[in-house]
């Protein structure tokens, strides 16, 4: 495979696959585990990607971050396009994946749940169903924090091999305080993919527009703040 640009969003599908389907996994078993079982699976799973895929395609795996690349003028709108679109299709497909291998009416998954829910490891918290703007405020605010991680760490190379440890370990404390709240996304792709397949078994989706709203606004204010105020010296 000779062409970059399909060499680096095939990594860029694969990687935002695996961030969803173990990422959602998790949220899965949380009630049971509890809160550090999906914000650590995050965490670590960004680190080894980053590690994986970086030199291939930067390892974006999110649309918010490849929103923030955009307008600051880190690679242009057609590669933006391009990364945007593979990453929510692996997102969709990771988790069309996970409730085919772990499906939630299955006798077996019922018992190791133990009565508890099934829940398609969604991004949903406290604030989601009635205070769903508050939610969508909370996820700029957390996506602006991980969006200034990368630049920080990442696109200004002031990290270097640590960048991935730096970035990882900001997504885990990301999800930690946010996760209560609103499921802690802080990624479009990693909400889309579980809400379509929960929304089969009747589940609202009506969250998705708001959160994306606030995931691609905070993105993008994270992308222009680092780029011309907080900007490499």
């Amino acid at each position: 495979m000779t062409n970059p640009l399909v060499r680096e969003s095939l990594a860029e599908f694969v990687g935002t696959f695996t961030l969803v389907f173990v990422g959602a996994a998790s949220v899965i078993i949380a009630p049971i585990y509890g809160l550090l079982v999906p914000a650590f699976a995050h965490g670590l799973i960004v680190i080894g990607l980053i590690f994986t895929f970086g030199h291939i395609s930067g390892t974006q795996i999110n649309p918010a971050v490849t929103i923030a690349l955009f307008v600051g003028k880190k690679q242009n709108a057609r590669k933006s396009a391009i990364f945007i679109t593979v990453q929510l299709i692996g997102g969709i497909i990771a988790a069309i994946t996970l409730t085919v291998l772990f499906p939630p009416n299955n006798p077996e998954v019922l018992v190791f749940l133990n009565d508890v829910p099934y829940n398609f490891g969604e991004t949903k918290g406290f604030l989601t169903e009635n205070l769903i703007w508050q939610a969508a405020i909370y996820e700029a605010l957390l996506v602006f924090l991980l969006v200034t991680a990368i630049y920080q760490t990442a696109v200004y190379g002031k990290a270097g091999n640590l960048a991935a440890v730096a970035i990882g370990l900001t997504l885990t404390a990301l999800i930690l305080a946010g996760g209560p709240a609103t499921g802690a996304s802080i990624n479009p792709a990693r909400s889309l993919g579980p809400a379509l397949i929960a929304s089969t078994s009747g589940e609202s989706i009506a969250y998705i527009i708001p959160y994306f709203i606030g995931l691609f606004g905070g993105g993008a204010i994270g992308g222009l703040v680092n780029t011309y105020i907080l900007y490499e010296v």
